[in-house]
């Protein structure tokens, strides 16, 4: 049983036919031979939720990058100010991506709670609070770095999504997480969770089989998984969900290029957006996987970075990933 899917707003709306055509895997994308960049272009009751003390706000500095101290080691990526820009740029992606919609799950008209779990910057939040004012919208993350001023139906709180949660059962419409939280999502609300497949995939031949960009995720992954990390979750959480209990588990895939080759102006405004996040976040996603995990040198790491960038500047090579948005409901209680 499902609630009352909403009106159409930007987020809940099925898609039409264009922007199928131009979003959904199974299209091809058709390359751009004209392009003129071709060639190398919680709650006071909580352990510590809610309090944001000293502890909470404390950094680590390593490879000249700054890192959360909260929990150390759960995520294994920078929350500095060129991080953040990065985390921004990657949420507008996505959701040119997605046609222009922060979600998919068919929610009820006037939702009342919304949560997003490891919200960043709280970006998502934000809009969400903004698309959905009948809501109260919380972000919860490891890193205190979401803005202080937002809608008044926003609130942000930095917690460990993963440790016992403060929150009642059968609470929330909409979780956007990357939990399993059924216990906490009212019955016939939804849970919606967008998981990039970072393995890079190519159409037409182009990607050489030593492609750099590949190379260095496939070292990420192994350095992460050396940190118990697992980058590449993707793939079990449809039946994670099924295995929870949840129903009508749907799952929308988009390709995501890297670089501005695909002849459609939608797709080549995300090649853009992707290209300048995987070269502005090359440090960010390689130094402390590869070092803390694989035991190089961070010279090492720059010089192997160098090769990286050349191949994700090449705009002959016609590689993409996949983003997957994946959503289910809670049944109605029996």
């Amino acid at each position: 049983m499902s609630s009352p899917a909403a009106p159409s707003p930007p987020g809940a709306a099925d898609p039409s036919p264009a922007d199928n055509a131009a979003h959904q895997a199974s299209t091809v994308i058709e390359v751009d031979d004209d392009d003129a960049a071709a060639g190398y272009a919680s709650d006071a009751s909580s352990r510590d939720s809610a309090s944001l003390s000293s502890s909470v706000r404390d950094h680590a500095f390593e490879f000249g990058r700054r890192y959360h101290r909260y929990q150390d080691g759960k995520y294994a990526f920078p929350n500095d100010e060129p991080e953040q820009e990065r985390e921004d740029m990657k949420h507008a992606a996505i959701v040119t991506a997605m046609g222009d919609r922060l979600h998919y799950a068919p929610i009820r008209d006037r939702p009342e709670n919304i949560l997003d779990l490891g919200t960043g910057t709280g970006i998502w939040v934000v809009e969400m609070g903004e698309q959905y004012p009948s809501a109260i919208v919380q972000g919860v993350d490891l890193s205190p770095i979401q803005p202080s001023w937002v809608p008044p139906n926003v609130k942000f709180v930095v917690d460990d999504a993963e440790a016992p949660w403060v929150y009642p059962k059968d609470h929330f419409d909409l979780v956007h997480a990357r939990h399993t939280v059924q216990a906490h999502i009212r019955p016939s609300g939804w849970v919606e969770l967008h998981e990039m497949n970072y393995v890079p995939r190519c159409d037409d031949g182009s990607m050489p089989a030593d492609y750099q960009f590949a190379r260095m995720l496939e070292l990420v992954g192994q350095g992460l998984a050396a940190m118990s990390i697992n980058l590449n979750g993707v793939h079990s959480i449809k039946a994670q969900l099924e295995e929870a209990g949840f129903v009508d588990v749907q799952e929308r895939v988009f390709k995501v290029p890297l670089g501005p080759w695909p002849k459609d102006r939608l797709l080549k405004k995300v090649g853009r957006y992707y290209q300048a996040i995987a070269m502005d976040g090359l440090q960010a996603i390689a130094l402390r996987p590869i070092c803390k995990g694989l035991g190089w040198m961070p010279e090492e790491v720059e010089v192997f970075l160098a090769g990286v960038r050349k191949h994700l500047m090449d705009s002959s090579i016609h590689a993409y990933q996949t983003l997957h948005v994946i959503y289910a409901q809670k049944p109605e209680a029996t």
